[in-house]
């Protein structure tokens, strides 16, 4: 299992009692912010992209960003396309619904972290499940994904 894997990442960083396991869905925003008692704006969520070069493109956001097509392109250098679930799972390891920036071991994933979730001192990444999360500051979240950098491909609902 993809938690199984993530917690023993998390364990070899002295990490893994932050892990929080639900007995309920966090399969989405919505679903993790009412699990783990934030807003959804809160909740990093990892999108999943195509890369024309193969591979594919994370982008780890804040629960209320939306990726901006144009800030993509401008960034990346091609058109946004969300990866299908069984590519998801085949590339990261990590099933839609738990998909999340740790203990992967595709050189062909390319991780980055958006600028929408630096307005918070800490947010709730999903752990490789569906009723995971783990709460980190921004740093410890670039640091533990392995992001490239940060960059600033969406839009928060203030900007629209």
């Amino acid at each position: 299992m993809a938690i199984e894997k993530v917690r023993e990442y998390f364990r070899k960083q002295g990490m893994e009692e932050r892990i929080q396991e639900f007995d309920v869905s966090s399969a989405t925003v919505e679903l993790a912010a009412k699990a783990v008692g934030v807003i959804p704006a809160r909740i990093c969520k990892t999108l999943s992209f195509v890369d024309p070069e193969g591979g594919c493109v994370l982008i780890q956001a804040a629960g209320d960003a939306k990726v901006n097509n144009g800030k993509f392109k401008k960034q990346f250098g091609f058109k946004a396309k969300m990866l299908s679930p069984e590519d998801a799972l085949a590339l990261t390891g990590h099933a839609v619904g738990g998909i999340c920036a740790f203990a992967i071991e595709n050189k062909d994933v390319k991780i980055y972290a958006d600028v929408s979730l630096r307005r918070f001192d800490t947010v709730f990444p999903a752990c490789g499940s569906a009723n995971s999360a783990i709460e980190l500051t921004c740093e410890e979240l670039y640091q533990h994904s392995g992001s490239l950098s940060w960059i600033d491909v969406c839009k928060i609902p203030e900007e629209e």
